[in-house]
């Protein structure tokens, strides 16, 4: 499989805190959201790829066991507003809103 972030892809991604992985995943939702917004399908769409593949080695860590159903339920429904038909209704603010909180977490150092 070719990765986007092949020094995250070889472990380093497992050594970050669940928000920091998190935060990490909001950067490129913020960065889909903007392209999307300045009108570049393109850039937009590698956002939103990258978005993914960060998710997934999200759910791949083992210490997010415990959450894969939340984080499962985030990868369809991130996948519905960008991709797909937006049958959850999402906004762009919604999913700012949503990461900010694990920003914040995230420089706490939790």
């Amino acid at each position: 499989m070719k990765y986007q972030h092949k020094n995250l892809a070889g472990g380093r991604w497992n050594s970050l805190s669940f928000f920091e992985q998190m935060a990490n995943i909001g950067s490129e939702v913020e960065r889909a959201i903007r392209w999307k917004n300045g009108g570049n399908s393109e850039y937009s769409r590698r956002a939103f790829e990258r978005m993914l593949e960060l998710l997934d080695f999200t759910i791949e860590d083992e210490k997010n066991r415990k959450r894969l159903r939340e984080l499962t339920r985030l990868r369809e429904v991130l996948a519905d507003s960008f991709a797909f038909e937006n049958q959850y209704h999402s906004t762009d603010k919604s999913w700012q809103k949503y990461f900010l909180a694990f920003n914040h977490a995230a420089r706490a150092k939790y």
